[in-house]
Order: C-alpha cells, then sequence, then structure tokens
C-alpha cells in the first residue's frame, strides 16, 4: 500500500531557504542562492526584455556599426580625422586663412625670412611661402583622393570580377597583375610623364591608377574568394539568386572592408608620389601650385633659405602621416582579429 503524501506547504514556510528554491523547465527543482533567486524573480517580474543584454544599447552590432563605435573611441582616429577636415577645409576655401595670392611675387624680397604678414618668409622668386603652402594643400588632396578613388573602383570592380567568376578571367588577371607590379613606380613616372606637356593634375592621377590598381585588384579578389564561400551566399545560391544580386547584395558589403583599408593608407603614399614626381620636374609642372614643385625649387637654397623647403616639406609630411593614422585606424577597427 503507498504511502500517504505528505500535506503540501508553500516555499514561505522554509524562510529563505524555501524561496532560493526554483522549479526548472524539466519539471524538476535547482536549489539557487538567495541573491541568484532575488535576481531570477526581479527578472520575471519586470519582464523579458529588461534582462542582461537587452535594450537598444545592447542590441548585436554590425561590422560596421562596430567598427565606428571603436573609432570613436580611438584618439590615433580622432586626431587624424581632424587633421584632414582640417586640410580638407583649406583646400576647398583657402581664402579663410590666406588672403594673398600664391602667384604674386615680388623679386626684391627673394629669400627673406619671416615677416609680419608673412610668418613663413618667402621663397626664391618673393613668393610668399605661407600662402603657397596653403594653396598647396588643394593641388595635394585632390591629386591623392582623385586617384585613390580611381584605383579603388578600377582595381575592385575587376578583382572582384576575377574572384567570383574564377576561371581563364582570373588566369588573365593574374598575370596581367604580376606584369604591372614589376614597373618600378617612379621609373614608369619618368618614362610616361616626361612626354606629357599638360600642366594639370590628370595626366599624374591617370599614371597613378594604371600602375596603382593592381595592388587593390589583388586584395578585393582575396576578399571575395573568401566570401563567396560563406553559408549565406551558398544558400543565396541554391534558392536561384542571380550573380549580381549574389555579388550586390551578399558578396560586395562583406568584402569591401580590406579594399577601404588598403585604399586609405595608399592615400596618403600617392600624395607623397605626387610630391616626388613633381620634385623630379615630371610631375605637376608651373604654374601649378605644389608641395613637391615648392620642395623642388627651395632644395638649391637649403643652406641659405633652409625655411623655403621646411615648411612645405612639413606640410607634406604632416598630411601623409595623418592619412596613414587614418587607415590604421581603419584597419584595425575592421579587422576582427585585431581586437
Amino acid at each position: 500500500m503507498p504511502e500517504p503524501l505528505e500535506p503540501f506547504e508553500p516555499l514561505e514556510s522554509y524562510g529563505e531557504e524555501g524561496r532560493a528554491i526554483a522549479s526548472t523547465g524539466a519539471g524538476g527543482a535547482a536549489d539557487l542562492g538567495t541573491q541568484e533567486a532575488e535576481t531570477l524573480e526581479k527578472n520575471l517580474e519586470n519582464g523579458p526584455d529588461t534582462g542582461p543584454g537587452a535594450g537598444a544599447d545592447k542590441k548585436p552590432r554590425s561590422l560596421w556599426s562596430d567598427a565606428w563605435h571603436d573609432l570613436r573611441r580611438n584618439p590615433i582616429f580622432i586626431i587624424s580625422a581632424l587633421v584632414i577636415l582640417f586640410l580638407v577645409i583649406i583646400s576647398i576655401w583657402p581664402q579663410l586663412i590666406a588672403s594673398g595670392d600664391p602667384l604674386d611675387c615680388d623679386l626684391s624680397k627673394a629669400q627673406e625670412g619671416s615677416q609680419p604678414g608673412h610668418p613663413f618668409g618667402f621663397n626664391g622668386q618673393g613668393c610668399d611661402v605661407y600662402t603657397r603652402t596653403v594653396y598647396g594643400a588643394r593641388t595635394s588632396v585632390t591629386v591623392g583622393v582623385l586617384a585613390t578613388l580611381g584605383v579603388a573602383l578600377f582595381g575592385g570592380v575587376l578583382g572582384g570580377l576575377a574572384g567570383f567568376f574564377g576561371g581563364t578571367w582570373d588566369g588573365i588577371l593574374s598575370r596581367l597583375t604580376d606584369v604591372f607590379f614589376a614597373i618600378p613606380v617612379v621609373l614608369g613616372g619618368l618614362v610616361l610623364l616626361s612626354v606629357v606637356t599638360s600642366t594639370t593634375v590628370w595626366p599624374v592621377i591617370g599614371f597613378m591608377v594604371l600602375l596603382g590598381w593592381p595592388q587593390i585588384s589583388r586584395i578585393a579578389r582575396g576578399s571575395v574568394i573568401t566570401a563567396k564561400q560563406n553559408d549565406y551566399v551558398q544558400a543565396a545560391r541554391a534558392l536561384g539568386a542571380s550573380n549580381s544580386r549574389m555579388m550586390l547584395r551578399h558578396i560586395t558589403p562583406n568584402a569591401v572592408a580590406p579594399v577601404i583599408v588598403v585604399a586609405t593608407i595608399a592615400l596618403g603614399t600617392y600624395i607623397s608620389l605626387e610630391a616626388t614626381l613633381s620634385y623630379l620636374g615630371v610631375g605637376l609642372k608651373p604654374p601649378t601650385v605644389s608641395w613637391g614643385i615648392d620642395i623642388s625649387s627651395a632644395s638649391p637654397y637649403i643652406r641659405n633659405a633652409p625655411h623655403m623647403l621646411l615648411w612645405p616639406a612639413g606640410a607634406l609630411a604632416i598630411t601623409v602621416l595623418a592619412f596613414i593614422m587614418l587607415g590604421d585606424a581603419v584597419r584595425d577597427a575592421l579587422d576582427p582579429k585585431l581586437r
């Protein structure tokens, strides 16, 4: 004969220890500490959306929102972004901080040092070094930005298509990039730009795009090959998604981050390359105002008038450093392995 069941007593009769017993989903009981039981009771009272990890601040972030969250707290990114913002502003509106004309020269003041209203002195032709340094930012930033955009678009599209379709197209592009990688950049500039007589920035930008796209192409190709092997791409293919839809909707958003990182770092390199080519006399030509031209014209007078060289060279160094620091910060934010 079965034993009679003991009468039921509420948990409150056991005091604090009784309240620390919570029923589990399996029908049994779990012994919890007093603090854990109180936390469980509070969560049940407040509802399921107020527990840990819930709320607007706890929503899962995408790669881009997570990267922006890290960048806003990175002092290197903040400093470099402020410097670049200042350079962009004075490139668009140099009159904000320089009221003179960079082509207005007075030979009677040639190689003179700092004077009231002319803090950087004068160059060998009597032009105000401060004004030319400010206006030189426009040329350098324009060349760097346009060359970077051209390289990223041209190389990214070619590399992405090669990585997605593979086969003969991939083989041809790989051999073509090997040919361009074998051409020294400075030597190629001396050969190609020496026959150009234009004084605009477009020949220099075209040369940079011509020799700069293979690097971006290799990065884009490898990134697309990695992205198209993911499960969500295979699932989209199995559901009948077209190649264009898979490329634009699923692969490109997840493969573009390495291209952006390399392009951001390369932007500073293109600015320094423009100055190098202008220094050698095959890049930009007068009357265009450029830091490379000013450095080239000031180099023979470095002993007698070092200010002619130091100010444009210093502006060039700060600009290149700012873009490289920005690229490093973006790389750290977009690469999960570096977190």
